[in-house]
């Protein structure tokens, strides 16, 4: 018994039917597509072209871990427990890497060119199932629409930019896709730790350094979108509400030196410089971006056919043109990255992993252009807790999300944070009264309960308590940073000791 009563459990089964006609595993399929939308009435565009496509979850597991957060009381995880090493995410000989183009010549056809890019996208998927057994993979994307994207990008890019989140950034950097770069297309790589102000500094220096004695070659560059504002272990409101300063941002010129650094003069990049000076002095003078009559950004978006019979170049800053490539998984920020580096709002922010779903180029200036690709999962090793806390799978997709909340709270101070009172509490039990909720033993169920109470969640057919919303509630309070949980690299905790 957890201590919470029948009315706040029924709560669960009531909300549990409501969610099942949704997410019901009654497809022959075993692959869930996301963000799927109504079809045109002309037929002439495909909405749903760059949908992601996930492995579904069967029922049974979907249960086992529902059973499990109802009954497993949480323990707080030992420092060690929150180091990762990359080589445990992208195991070398597991064939983590990515799906390559096939080679081509302009005299195939598009149909012929079409269907030589899904035979090998397709050889590639049972070669990655040969060599991990089921249940081993994290999920990652199958939609092979969203590959184009990246091989186009990779090839129109004289070098890529790869944004990761500095809460877990070995996550969301596969070392065969910085290989791939910097060997095969013999281009450079910046590291973009976004998201900066969301971990204490000297972890933030510690993943730069791990990081670099990993990849020696590798530019890394700090950045945030809310510069100035001090790492919190509070429960942060401040940094969702205030407006995103694109201007001020750390990093936009830390980004320009790198990529000054990498060009060494063969490009001229002083417009570039100039550009990024005068959106700080328009920002500071005038508190907002300037009128659409004053200069402006121009974007434009690739046809299908442009991308798809693209010439592989090797040549690098052709007509004396430095283009930037822009990749990451979702959910890391890369559009607040863009937005900063452009100056002006040109793509919207979305919370939802896989906001950016087409192709599109900014150029900044004259002789500087910025390619932009939607967020892609590559495969790995990530267990599924923090596949969900890193927005790698969407919480919105979630058929069971309380595993999730108490893998959170097992690795941060959730008591002192989000301030509960435990559901035994809640039954206003005369002889419990003057004790305290940390005296309690919590389970993740426990602590959805209480977070659905001290909100007001409450099911609309019997008005009980909504531990399913509250659960999401959490998991999304994590994802935008204002419960945080930040890895850290191997040996931080014997540095810090």
């Amino acid at each position: 018994d957890t201590g919470s009563g029948p009315s706040i459990r029924n709560a669960s089964v009531e909300r549990g039917g409501e969610r099942q006609s949704d997410t019901s595993d009654s497809e022959t399929t075993d692959v869930r597509r996301i963000n799927e939308q109504p079809f045109s009435k002309d037929g002439r565009y495909d909405p749903n072209r760059f949908r992601q496509h996930f492995e579904k979850e069967s029922k049974e597991d979907v249960e086992k871990r529902k059973k499990l957060a109802r009954e497993k009381v949480l323990q707080p995880v030992s420092d060690k427990e929150l180091e990762i090493d990359i080589n445990d995410i992208y195991p070398p000989d597991k064939g983590l890497g990515l799906p390559r183009r096939p080679s081509w010549n302009y005299e195939m056809t598009r149909e012929n060119l079409l269907r030589k890019e899904e035979k090998a996208y397709r050889d590639y998927l049972d070669d990655l199932h040969s060599k991990n057994p089921p249940g081993s993979l994290s999920h990652f994307e199958h939609n092979l629409e969203t590959w184009r994207q990246l091989w186009r990008v990779l090839e129109m890019s004289d070098i890529i930019l790869l944004i990761v989140d500095i809460r877990h950034p070995v996550l969301q950097f596969p070392p065969a896709l910085y290989h791939f770069i910097t060997g095969d297309l013999q281009k450079q790589v910046v590291l973009v730790l976004n998201k900066a102000d969301l971990c204490p500094p000297p972890l933030v220096i510690s993943w730069k350094h791990y990081m670099t004695s990993q990849f020696p070659h590798l530019q890394i560059v700090c950045f945030t979108s809310h510069p100035g504002q001090p790492y919190s272990t509070v429960l942060q409101k401040k940094r969702m509400t205030r407006k995103a300063d694109w201007n001020h941002a750390g990093g936009p010129l830390d980004i320009l030196k790198a990529c000054q650094e990498i060009t060494a003069g063969r490009v001229d990049l002083s417009s570039w410089e100039q550009k990024i000076q005068r959106d700080a002095v328009a920002e500071r003078l005038d508190g907002e971006w300037p009128d659409e009559g004053a200069e402006s950004v121009l974007m434009e978006h690739q046809s299908d056919s442009a991308m798809e019979m693209s010439s592989l170049s090797k040549e690098l800053y052709k007509d004396g043109i430095l283009t930037l490539g822009c990749i990451g998984f979702p959910n890391v920020g890369k559009s607040s990255v863009i937005n900063s580096l452009v100056g002006r709002k040109v793509v919207s922010v979305s919370r939802t992993p896989g906001h950016t779903k087409y192709f599109q180029t900014y150029y900044l200036t004259p002789t500087v252009k910025l390619c932009d690709c939607p967020g892609l999962v590559f495969p790995s090793r990530v267990n599924k807790q923090l596949q969900i806390l890193a927005a790698i799978y969407p919480v919105s997709q979630l058929q069971e999300p309380y595993s999730s909340v108490g893998y959170l709270c097992e690795r941060t101070p959730f008591l002192s944070v989000l301030k509960l009172n435990h559901p035994t509490l809640l039954e206003n039990k005369a002889h419990l009264r003057n004790q305290g909720s940390e005296e309690f033993s919590w389970t993740a169920w426990d602590v959805c309960e209480a977070w659905a109470e001290r909100r007001g969640y409450k099911t609309a057919k019997a008005a009980r308590n909504d531990v399913y919303r509250a659960a999401n509630s959490l998991l999304r309070l994590a994802i935008d940073g204002r419960l945080c949980l930040c890895l850290r690299p191997p040996g931080y905790s014997c540095m810090r000791g």
